[in-house]
């Protein structure tokens, strides 16, 4: 079952992403009965915007866009949960907590470049290490990639041996990464106290062809999981 979260973040960043910097979103009041939701988880998910950068409230003019960054990041080995969790010394398992099939909508069809009416699988996984949760992770693949895809094929294979099969493998793609709290659902799942502190990370995968084959958004616990870089000099007569 999608987490209520996750729904309202949607449509408050497809709305964003349509509105030029410096624009006023509506009020609090309005978005809340358009979506559907109460007061209260709107203004969750707006205050996780404004964390990340995307939104500002201002006195007098309310909630403004001020950004649709998509922050540059020096370049990152792509691997898959799995490769990511053994090279730390970890077994990697998979949970599928649901899979469904259904229309991209505007944001998701955006990523993946396809039409908002086009067929996408999505999958809500809960990922373990050493039998001890570790992400949540939220994956869309377009269906006519990957036709008649099941639970067991994910937990068998993974999606990157999926595509690989099917022709389409995975060659490189783009990641952003920041920090986030995690909300009553996602803590329940991941088995650790509410806004525990977690790491957001969201991932376009392409194959060789240049086509978008998946877009991940996962949820990593922040008391299990480190992020390291290599860093290096451009200049070594520089000066700090």
């Amino acid at each position: 079952m999608a987490l209520k979260r996750d729904e309202v973040r949607e449509r408050l960043l497809d709305l964003v992403e349509q509105l030029p910097v410096g624009s006023a979103i509506p009020s609090e009041r309005v978005l809340a009965a358009e979506i559907g939701v109460s007061r209260t988880t709107l203004r969750g998910a707006l205050d996780e915007l404004v964390r990340r950068g995307l939104v500002d409230r201002r006195q007098g003019r309310g909630t403004v866009v001020v950004s649709h960054r998509d922050t540059a990041a020096p370049p990152l080995r792509m691997v898959s949960f799995a490769q990511d969790m053994q090279s730390r010394g970890m077994v990697p398992s998979s949970r599928t907590l649901s899979l469904t099939t259904g229309p991209a909508g505007p944001r998701v069809g955006r990523r993946l470049a396809i039409a908002p009416e086009e067929a996408v699988h999505t999958s809500l996984r809960l990922r373990l290490a050493d039998g001890v949760p570790m992400a949540l992770e939220t994956m869309h693949v377009p269906a006519s990639l990957l036709p008649g895809l099941g639970a067991t094929d994910l937990e068998r294979t993974g999606v990157y041996g999926l595509l690989t099969a099917a022709g389409f493998p995975p060659t490189g793609g783009t990641q952003s990464v920041e920090p986030t709290v995690l909300e009553a659902e996602e803590a329940r799942l991941l088995g650790v106290p509410l806004h525990s502190p977690a790491f957001l990370f969201e991932r376009l995968a392409h194959d060789a062809a240049g086509r978008t084959v998946e877009f991940v958004r996962s949820l990593f616990r922040g008391d299990r999981y480190t992020l390291v870089a290599e860093l290096v000099l451009p200049d070594a007569g520089g000066r700090s």
